[in-house]
């Protein structure tokens, strides 16, 4: 059996030492009265020889079965659910996880959030597949996505106005949509989906990633959306909201920068479908990506918001002008819609005229 320590780090801010004060007087509580640990899962990715192992150890109520515990991730796509619910939660910090995939036994520490990420080995052939988590007594079954070697291609695409409008990152509106509004009232851009699906089927080993500053305790929600909406199924990757070791809140650009050039490391031979909108920082970071490693990206889609949209974004009509550097050299279409997006990619080659059957 392999074990993979928790990360070290630095001292973390004060602000992060009183939430982990308050998180211990929390969990001694529930503990005391019967509360038991649980895992999470969330959708992992990887490549033959390794697996990228995501998921969050949490205190569950007495009787809580560990199906029913990673019910948030597997709830109907009907289901309509308020948002703050999936914000109610007792992290378990700490927490050894067992990682079973196929013969092999991994043990993986979650970190001070009762976060799991950690990279193992494992054998698997590419696709989708089953491992197995395991907390508390109890397992559940995590999916991983096992990306082909021989694959050239992959898309990344932002969630936030691009596949759906949420009119984030204004903070009263964040908090409208993360904390109060159903998940079925959450509305999809038109014509997204189907040109995702398009794409996905001219280029079907290429693997889909939704990349997005948005909190792990949304991807439920954002996974059903996903799949109510007829979006490819991908790995979310996302963030964990709150104090950090240096500060308060972590950075969504520097999450999505790093997230960016770790797939670029774990993908060597792959290049790049980069998909988002102009309400913040995609077409900045998508353009500064371009210029550091332009042979990795294959081209760029850039969504662009109503002027009312802009407004609910940043507070402007217009697009913020730090981001409006696209990389030149990188194939690039714009347009309001994936209606839009999707004539634009066949103008310039991206799309085929006919949908592949």
């Amino acid at each position: 059996m392999e074990t993979t320590p928790a990360r070290t780090s630095s001292r973390p801010h004060w602000a992060a030492r009183a939430e982990d004060a308050l998180h211990a007087r929390l969990n001694a509580t529930l503990l005391a009265r019967g509360w038991v640990p649980r895992v999470e899962p969330y959708t992992g990715y990887g490549a033959p020889g390794w697996v990228r192992v995501m998921a969050r150890s949490v205190l569950a109520a007495p009787g809580t079965a560990a199906s029913e515990a990673a019910e948030r991730d597997t709830a109907s796509a009907d289901r309509s659910v308020r948002g703050w619910r999936s914000f109610v939660t007792a992290q378990l910090p700490g927490a050894e996880v067992t990682v079973r995939v196929g013969d092999r036994v991994h043990v993986v520490e979650a970190d001070r959030g009762g976060y799991v990420d950690a990279a193992v080995d494992a054998d698997l052939e590419p696709g989708w597949h089953e491992i197995t988590l395991e907390l508390g007594g109890a397992s559940v079954a995590a999916p991983v996505l096992v990306v082909a070697p021989d694959a050239e291609l992959g898309m990344v695409s932002d969630i936030d106005d691009t596949v759906m409008v949420t009119a984030l990152p204004r903070p009263l509106l964040a908090a409208w949509n993360a904390f109060v509004l159903h998940e079925n009232a959450r509305r999809v851009v038109p014509g997204m989906a189907g040109m995702y699906r398009r794409w996905t089927a001219a280029h079907p080993d290429a693997p889909t990633f939704y990349l997005s500053t948005g909190a792990w305790n949304a991807a439920p929600a954002l996974r059903r959306f996903l799949q109510r909406h007829g979006y490819p199924p991908g790995p979310l990757l996302l963030t964990d909201w709150g104090p950090t070791n240096t500060g308060w809140f972590r950075s969504g650009q520097a999450h999505k920068h790093a997230t960016l050039r770790r797939l670029l490391e774990e993908y060597p031979g792959m290049r790049w479908f980069l998909v988002g909108d102009d309400g913040q920082h995609d077409p900045e970071i998508y353009g500064e990506l371009a210029h550091d490693h332009g042979d990795r990206v294959h081209a760029v889609a850039i969504r662009q918001l109503s002027p009312t949209e802009q407004v609910l974004a940043h507070g402007t009509t217009e697009p913020l002008e730090r981001v409006r550097r696209v990389a030149t050299e990188t194939t690039t279409v714009t347009g309001p819609d994936g209606n839009a997006l999707a004539l634009a990619m066949i103008d310039t080659g991206l799309l085929e005229v006919e949908p592949p059957r």
